[in-house]
């Protein structure tokens, strides 16, 4: 079975590993055909961490999968060989108090698909429980099935945000994560919408996705822009997905009084500045996110009835044996890239 293992910092290696088991009770079997490269694999990828996480390697990255069925195990029913599926990558006890209380994303004894412990879905084949499954609607390709599940975080992001019609909202960084942001903010009903990108192919790429005003902070002032078009009132939302330099704080300027802040993107420094006392002056709500909660079935929803909203994010595709060459593109920000998908 072909595996791409992370290695070190920057270099991947392709082993071919024996084959995955047959699945056990409760467990389906799926053949990975469709992975996204997220911005936690180019963390890794680049940093040899996320935060406060290092990396041990080697170690099978990718979580944001697409495959088709291709055995069952004992007690499985509902699915069959050749049906199409999204994979999530996210397995939960189900019985600590967060579970029990509906919030699996904090799961106390969660485990991650995409960790050393637990190898993620760089590679052929994979057991997974059979509730980790959702089908994948006629009308989507894989690569279109592997959004899914960044998606869904930025449905999950929307509850904290809790954006309504009339709203005015900034985002900060238009990687894949603020791009689906930005479209979810539309579809929300946010009538004007800023984006905050220094790469002039994302900034275009946002606007496809439904910006209204693109900013590029080194040639503008973001939070001076963004005053002087709402008369120094601010915006209801400002969401950060770039969580780089002064993107939170800036957040925190262009805000309306008791506006509300979400942090979406994850900084690379394990401690960040926060202008706090002048977050206290505006009494702004400010929220974190982790992953999604619950939140799959209704980004798969929302692909399947607007994938036209969604297309312009899929830029790039290419197999799992070029893993190397995918991530070295994504990690220079060349080619025009918007989403990146590795494809079996």
């Amino acid at each position: 079975m072909l595996v791409a293992e992370l290695s070190k910092p920057h270099l991947f290696q392709l082993q071919d590993v024996p084959p995955v088991p047959d699945p056990g009770p409760g467990q389906v079997q799926v053949a990975v055909k469709a992975i996204g490269i997220c911005g936690s694999d180019l963390h890794n990828f680049t940093e040899g961490g996320i935060g406060d996480t290092p990396c041990l390697y080697p170690m099978v990255l990718g979580h944001e999968p697409a495959g088709m069925v291709v055995k069952k195990g004992p007690g499985v029913s509902g699915w069959a060989a050749g049906d199409r599926a999204i994979l999530e990558p996210a397995l939960y006890c189900y019985h600590c108090e967060f579970c029990m209380s509906g919030h699996h994303n904090v799961c106390a004894n969660i485990r991650f698909m995409s960790v050393q412990e637990e190898p993620g879905f760089f590679r052929e084949f994979v057991n997974l429980p059979e509730r980790n499954l959702l089908a994948l609607p006629k009308n989507l390709s894989y690569a279109e099935g592997a959004v899914v599940e960044p998606l869904a975080v930025c449905v999950h992001s929307m509850k904290f945000a809790a954006p309504r019609p009339g709203d005015t909202a900034v985002v900060f960084g238009a990687g894949p994560i603020g791009l689906l942001t930005v479209a979810m903010l539309k579809l929300s009903g946010v009538t004007r919408l800023w984006l905050v990108e220094p790469l002039a192919h994302r900034r275009n790429l946002a606007l496809a996705m439904g910006a209204d005003v693109t900013i590029d902070p080194s040639t503008a002032d973001p939070v001076a822009e963004i005053l002087k078009d709402t008369a120094k009132r601010g915006v209801d939302i400002a969401i950060d997905c770039a969580a780089n330099g002064e993107s939170t704080n800036q957040c925190l300027r262009a805000a309306r009084n008791c506006g509300r802040i979400v942090m979406t993107g994850i900084p690379s420094e394990v401690q960040i500045h926060l202008d706090f006392s002048f977050m206290r002056r505006k009494e702004l709500a400010f929220y974190t996110v982790r992953r999604s909660n619950h939140d799959s079935e209704a980004a798969l929803n929302l692909i399947s009835t607007y994938p036209e909203r969604f297309a312009p994010l899929l830029t790039h595709q290419r197999p799992l044996q070029e893993v190397q060459k995918a991530f070295d593109l994504c990690s220079s920000y060349a080619d025009g890239i918007g989403k990146m998908t590795l494809t079996l």
